[in-house]
């Protein structure tokens, strides 16, 4: 009797002792649940950070593409009509004349004084440093030529009337260019306000890249 005693208790004992391990199971198992949010909450934290470092990363990369790469502008005026329209959006290269000199013919992008203003100005390359430039009914004649620069790009529309219709002759000094607009009988340009100097060129114009249905590259060598 004592051996079926001792049969009968041992049952019982395994049954406390899986009761007490299951409770034990439970109670970790709560633990770790209680842990779960506050993991949760690290990886918010975490990725957080991880999209403000990309954020910081790119505005320094945009910055350094605008400042030393390529200049963005609006063209806010349309005396470079029918070459660039009123507004359209202009990407252009800073790196353009650090290996070369600007080019008769060129569209630049340069910064110029005019009445105590500094303003961005966007004009065709149109007389080098040394060029005697005389301007007879909108049209260029150089270095005492008889015959007037050859500008496909001109349109008859604009090269008729102005203010400035004649102009010179002019001998540009060195280290400095002649700019002119396409839109001759509107145009504020070095007939108005002088010649620019070298330093003062940003870039080049290379293309318009807005509105989409204007997209025109605008880096097309012309023989002067």
């Amino acid at each position: 009797m004592e051996n079926e005693e001792l049969y009968r208790e041992d049952p019982f004992k395994e049954d406390v002792s899986s009761k007490e391990q299951e409770t034990a199971t439970a109670e970790t198992e709560g633990t770790d649940e209680s842990a779960n949010p506050k993991k949760e909450e690290f990886n918010i934290w975490r990725e957080i950070l991880s999209y403000v470092k990309i954020l910081i990363v790119a505005f320094i990369a945009a910055y350094l593409i605008t400042h030393f790469l390529i200049i963005n502008c609006v063209v806010p005026s349309g005396s470079m009509l029918d070459t660039i329209q009123l507004q359209d959006r202009i990407i252009g290269s800073r790196l353009s004349y650090i290996f070369s000199e600007p080019e008769r013919g060129d569209i630049v992008i340069f910064y110029h004084t005019y009445e105590k203003h500094k303003t961005i100005y966007i004009k065709r390359l149109v007389g080098l440093p040394g060029d005697t430039i005389e301007v007879r009914d909108n049209r260029i004649y150089l270095n005492g030529s008889d015959t007037p620069l050859d500008e496909p790009y001109l349109s008859d529309t604009y090269l008729s009337g102005g203010s400035l219709v004649n102009y010179g002759p002019y001998t540009i000094p060195e280290g400095e260019d002649f700019m002119m607009g396409v839109h001759r009988n509107n145009s504020s340009d070095s007939r108005q306000w002088g010649t620019v100097k070298r330093e003062d060129i940003m870039g080049k114009a290379l293309f318009i890249y807005f509105p989409f249905d204007d997209i025109t590259w605008l880096d097309v060598d012309y023989e002067y």
